[in-house]
């Protein structure tokens, strides 16, 4: 389990764009990892999506997801010093709608990685339930570009 300190020390994002609370668990070959995202009242973009009716946009559950996979990339020894830049999002379907109060719970999985060059898949849940998912490829960038 990775909690919100080590987050910290790991991942480049901060408030208000830090949509991870905690990493749960990360396989022994680092290719998969699960986290999860308590989703508040509080986060400033409810106040304008939608005034009265607050939805989590689904760009911010993607971002979400792939800083869970950001988190996984940049905890592997081999890749240290570097940070992990979306080259695109594809399949992404978003299922249901994500609710102030809602747990998102994040399970990233790598599927192909070669060089700098990667791929993942997304799936994010509340209460057990799909409400999206993704696959994205990304590169592996030096973290003082």
């Amino acid at each position: 389990m990775i909690d919100i300190q080590q987050l910290l020390s790991v991942l480049p994002h901060r408030y208000p764009i830090l949509l991870v609370d905690r990493i749960l668990e990360i396989s022994e070959d680092h290719m998969r990892c699960k986290g999860l995202k308590n989703v508040s009242i509080n986060e400033p973009y409810f106040q304008g999506h939608y005034p009265g009716i607050p939805i989590m946009p689904g760009v911010l559950i993607l971002e979400s997801m792939a800083q869970v996979g950001a988190a996984l990339l940049m905890t592997t020894p081999s890749l240290a010093g570097k940070i992990p830049l979306i080259g695109s999002i594809e399949e992404a379907k978003f299922r249901k709608v994500v609710k102030p109060g809602d747990q998102l719970i994040h399970e990233v999985e790598i599927l192909k990685f070669r060089g700098d060059i990667g791929k993942m898949r997304g799936f994010a849940r509340v209460n057990g339930d799909v409400v999206a998912e993704m696959t994205m490829v990304f590169k592996m960038a030096p973290r003082d570009m």
